[in-house]
């Protein structure tokens, strides 16, 4: 079921327990968010039992401080995310699919993260998971229901140096994301037509293309971008090559 302006005029939203304004979309099987804009000011937004994949999307939401996002599908979080919601405090993906510590590094953005719920997602069985995100986003306070203690922040520096000089483990780490580029992309017109969303898909030529841009890419800064473009349902530039590239970088690998 999409979300729809009709959908979030028709849910509840109510004065919660912690005396919070929270939008109730829980359990509509919603695969994207669009919309949004028309819920006003919320101060938690419960999204609980849908099939979202992406986290990202939302309007400017200065209010918002709590998303309750478990039990979806969530295997991206957006690099925008902390310009929409610069205010969230709270964050709760139980049993998504984030897979992949770097896929976790949008939230170091989030300056005012301070509880994290990323339990029953394949990422927490990665080596170092702990320390990773504690070094990674620094201003959680709770991670997974745990508090982070002096000594795990002392051990996350250890391991992976400091955010200006970067370990060896932290670069390597670094450049193992999940490889997703099916994204949805809101264009202006679309928004103007009801906030449409457009899937976006690349062909097995352009995919290929681009991941030999990701393999040949040089700086973190050059993976970022070619993300923020596959984010944004942009095709980057350069992964219209020829058939003779693709063709040539798989002759190298036999």
């Amino acid at each position: 079921m999409r979300l729809t302006v009709e959908l979030i005029q028709n849910s509840l939203s109510y004065i919660n327990p912690l005396k919070d304004r929270e939008l109730d979309l829980r359990g509509h099987k919603i695969p994207a968010i669009e919309n949004l804009g028309i819920a006003k000011e919320q101060d938690a937004i419960d999204l609980t039992d849908n099939d979202l994949s992406s986290l990202g999307n939302f309007p400017f939401f200065p209010r918002l401080h709590t998303l309750l996002l478990a039990r979806n599908r969530i295997n991206h979080i957006q690099p925008s995310l902390a310009s929409s919601v610069p205010n969230l405090t709270t964050l709760i993906l139980t049993s998504n699919n984030m897979s992949e510590l770097a896929d976790l590094d949008p939230l170091q953005n989030l300056q005012r993260l301070t509880h994290l719920v990323l339990m029953e997602n394949p990422v927490t069985r990665k080596e170092n998971y702990r320390y990773w995100v504690i070094w990674r986003a620094s201003n959680v306070r709770f991670l997974d229901y745990q508090k982070v203690k002096d000594a795990e922040r002392a051990k996350a520096k250890e391991l992976f140096g400091t955010a200006e000089e970067p370990s060896a483990l932290a670069a390597k780490i670094m450049g193992v994301k999940s490889r997703t580029f099916d994204v949805t992309n809101v264009a202006p017109a679309d928004r103007a037509a009801g906030d449409k969303a457009i899937r976006v898909k690349l062909t097995d030529k352009e995919r290929k293309h681009v991941e030999k841009m990701i393999r040949e890419a040089k700086s973190l800064q050059e993976i970022t971008r070619l993300e923020k473009e596959l984010n944004e349902g942009r095709i980057p530039g350069g992964a219209l090559g020829t058939n003779e590239d693709i063709d040539g970088d798989e002759r190298m690998q036999m």
